[in-house]
């Protein structure tokens, strides 16, 4: 195949990173293909290195339609698509300039290592993708919501616990939504325009939190979307949205800096007026 740009046809113009490229036809694929385009873009530093198979399972889905994503792209098959990711990536990195060195650990050492070393520049990748507008916005709607619904399933609903605990203690009224059992749907069912609705999400997106969202839409909430996936269907839709790292040499995703994210919009939220949480927050040091 004749290509201007590495392993894609000559209609892609040059100036395009695979990522890029992706990103401007993501409405074309197959629910499945998203699911593997939305993990290339936003963990390209390992897809880069993962075999099809590998791809396929972090994406949730099967390596066939790793590789119809590839020849949808316009490759001749996924060899072709992972050459042109690790070009991206060592452009992007900068290998040669030690862009390894920046993790806390080297990957030849012990999985440990590893895997402490990926979460260490997972905190960065956040730091360096979110900008300050994204965090003023989301600090100053929390501060100002009359109550915030915390939307999380699965894995997800103990951070939505946790973020709802980390607001209390600002005396901010909170309720999480984790299934689609009666409780938490009433739970949704009580929002209005003084809401703040926020969803937590790892991949692809549980249905209940695009219902969370058209619900909100209908209400005129507020909406803030927190996930690990750019291209989201969520964060298409919600008002605001914040992206965190979640890249792990492990079976599982990294749920380090989520938890950092967390921490960092409470104390954004007590920085705004220490003086209005400071007697709240000493009683519960106290305990």
């Amino acid at each position: 195949m004749v290509a201007n740009w590495v392993g894609v046809s000559t209609a892609t113009p040059e100036t395009k990173t695979l990522s890029t490229y992706i990103q401007d036809r993501i409405d074309e694929f197959s629910r499945s293909q998203k699911d593997v385009a939305r993990y290339i873009v936003d963990h390209l530093d390992e897809a880069a290195f993962l075999t099809a198979e590998e791809l396929a399972r972090r994406a949730g889905t099967s390596s066939s339609t790793v590789v119809r994503f590839s020849q949808a792209l316009g490759f001749e098959g996924y060899p072709e698509l992972q050459t042109s990711a690790i070009e991206e990536y060592r452009a992007t990195v900068g290998v040669s300039e030690g862009g390894a060195g920046r993790m806390l650990f080297a990957f030849d050492h012990s999985e440990f290592e590893a895997s402490l070393g990926t979460d260490h520049a997972n905190l960065e990748e956040t730091a360096h993708k979110l900008t300050q507008e994204q965090i003023d916005q989301a600090v100053a709607a929390l501060a100002a919501a009359g109550q915030v619904v915390i939307v999380g399933t699965d894995q997800m609903a103990f951070f939505a616990s946790y973020m709802r605990h980390t607001l209390s203690l600002l005396d901010i009224r909170a309720e999480i939504v984790t299934s689609t059992a009666g409780p938490s749907l009433q739970r949704l069912g009580r929002i209005d325009e003084e809401t703040l609705v926020i969803t937590l999400s790892a991949g692809r997106a549980h249905p209940l939190l695009a219902r969370a969202m058209k619900l909100a839409g209908h209400r005129t909430a507020r909406t803030l979307a927190i996930s690990d996936a750019t291209l989201s269907d969520t964060v298409k839709q919600a008002d605001m949205s914040l992206y965190y790292s979640s890249n792990s040499p492990s079976f599982l995703r990294s749920n380090t800096a989520l938890m950092a994210l967390v921490h960092a919009l409470a104390h954004g939220v007590y920085s705004r007026d220490e003086d209005a949480h400071r007697d709240r927050i000493r009683a519960y040091k106290l305990k």
